[in-house]
């Protein structure tokens, strides 16, 4: 399994698992398990309760074509609307824990899923997936063509989640904190803030330390003696101060 590295809006990467092709695959067919229950439902209802087949015994070929289009419209736009609506995701893809994502780090926007969408033509319907799955084992980060026109890429959300990797920081219940302002960061802000804290001080990254404090600073218009408090204690007590005010503990 390959690893994408995403430059979020904040200028800072972070790297994430891209999906497999056997995941992607699975995905697809349990959202094409829910389509064929939908129509089989539908087709049922309508043709047993509704006496739709008396109505289309009347009509011409090209009348009862179009009933047949209007029923099944829904599976054709699944994909594209419920993508839209789950950012990113399906039920298929959420069973499998897998999202679409922007590789430049923003909100993946309707018109990318659409181009998304749109190619699936080539991708998926054409010679059986075929066209799709080569693509996805040739390309750089596991993408179809759909996924390289649009920029964006499918990663798995299958990882071993614990603290250190959320923005929760075990703190005392006699905790006293420093900074109040911190209640100006976000949830996303802190968990860049953490990740990247984390990361540095496993290599000892004092270059990554130092700017990420800078940044800190400079956000919440903070000045630190560095004879008080030096970087590394400044960032913890930032991450502690923020699970404090916003009530994020254990």
């Amino acid at each position: 399994m390959s690893q994408i590295a995403i430059n979020t809006s904040q200028n800072v990467n972070i790297n994430f698992n891209t999906a497999s092709a056997g995941d992607r695959i699975l995905a697809f067919f349990i959202d094409l398990a829910i389509k064929v229950a939908y129509v089989i439902v539908t087709l049922y209802i309508c043709f047993e309760f509704l006496g739709l087949g008396l109505i289309m015994n009347g009509l011409d070929q090209w009348s009862q074509m179009a009933i047949y289009i209007a029923i099944t419209f829904p599976i054709h736009i699944y994909t594209l609307i419920l993508e839209s609506l789950m950012e990113g995701q399906t039920p298929g893809k959420k069973v499998m824990k897998i999202r679409v994502v922007k590789i430049d780090g923003y909100q993946a926007s309707f018109g990318d899923y659409l181009i998304r969408w749109i190619f699936r033509l080539i991708d998926i319907l054409m010679m059986s997936g075929i066209i799709g799955l080569v693509s996805m084992i040739v390309s750089k980060n596991n993408q179809r063509l759909g996924d390289i026109a649009s920029g964006t890429a499918v990663i798995s959300l299958k990882n071993n989640i614990n603290i250190s990797h959320t923005i929760l920081e075990n703190i005392n219940d006699d905790y006293i904190p420093t900074f109040p302002q911190v209640i100006a960061l976000s949830d996303n802000d802190m968990r860049i803030i953490k990740d990247n804290f984390t990361k540095a001080l496993r290599v000892d990254d004092r270059q990554v330390i130092r700017k990420l404090s800078d940044k800190i600073k400079s956000i919440l218009k903070l000045d630190i003696d560095p004879a008080k408090m030096t970087e590394r204690q400044f960032i913890g007590v930032v991450i502690k101060d923020y699970n404090y005010y916003t009530g994020k503990d254990n």
